[in-house]
């Protein structure tokens, strides 16, 4: 019953993550076992004009096997943002936690690599968070990145 209640719990937190799509821009392989590496661009959906490259580690099927963790991929993940055109900027959190705007599984049910934006009022900037979400044992890799809002002149829509 206790692992009914789980596979409920993250069927829900499945369904309750952002809708944001990740374009795969590149991909390349490291090694001769099928391991490579993803380049992903992703579209903040609150922010016109900030562009996000994600970059993470997919294990080949032989890596897979010779491992015999078949359903996850490493956390190591990095991130960069940018301006890419005129930032107008949506209905965003502003709080310290700020907001989760992507997120895509590593494994099987248990990991998701998430990107997450927080607002830094002070220094006028949107500082993104790249970063793996586990429901049991966080992991500490992650990565960041800084949009300066002051050289941008962004528009707010709220």
């Amino acid at each position: 019953m206790r692992m009914l209640g789980f596979a409920f719990f993250a069927g829900a937190l499945l369904l309750a993550m952002p809708a944001v799509r990740a374009d795969e821009v590149g991909r390349f392989g490291t090694d001769w076992t099928g391991n490579d590496i993803v380049v992903e661009a992703i579209t903040d959906p609150a922010v016109e004009g900030v562009t996000c490259h994600v970059t993470y580690f997919d294990r080949g099927l032989i890596d897979k096997l010779r491992k015999g963790n078949w359903f996850e991929d490493p956390s190591n993940s990095s991130i960069a943002c940018r301006q890419t055109g005129a930032i107008v900027i949506g209905k965003i959190a502003k709080g310290a936690k700020g907001e989760e705007i992507f997120s895509q599984r590593q494994s099987l049910i248990f990991k998701a690599l998430a990107v997450r934006r927080i607002y830094d009022e002070k220094d006028n900037s949107l500082i993104y968070v790249a970063y793996s979400r586990q429901i049991k044992d966080g992991s500490a890799k992650m990565a960041i990145s800084t949009v300066p809002l002051f050289a941008a002149n962004p528009t707010w829509k709220e």
